[in-house]
């Protein structure tokens, strides 16, 4: 899963929704450190709570606002090739 600038908009609901079926997908979590949409801190919130209920998540910060930038998809290709070589 690619999670690029964004957050859990409702993670009061993580733990008596997730399932057993998605607990072993892998997660690329991005974002930009000067986001002005959605806040650094919550998309930290987000991993956090992902992590503390058994999810695998590659955090990835960049110097960038809301957007994507050429190093955020280099380093995803990496990952998406992983998930492809997994199968």
């Amino acid at each position: 899963m690619l999670a690029l600038s964004s957050y859990l908009p409702l993670a009061g609901s993580l733990r008596s929704e997730r399932s057993p079926a998605n607990q072993d997908i892998p997660i690329f979590m991005a974002h930009g450190r000067y986001d002005d949409v959605i806040p650094l801190r919550r998309a930290e919130e987000s991993r956090k709570l992902l992590e503390a209920a058994g999810y695998h998540v590659e955090w990835h910060e960049y110097p960038m606002p809301h957007s994507v930038c050429a190093e955020e998809i280099a380093d995803s290709a990496p990952f998406l090739r992983g998930l492809s070589d997994a199968e």
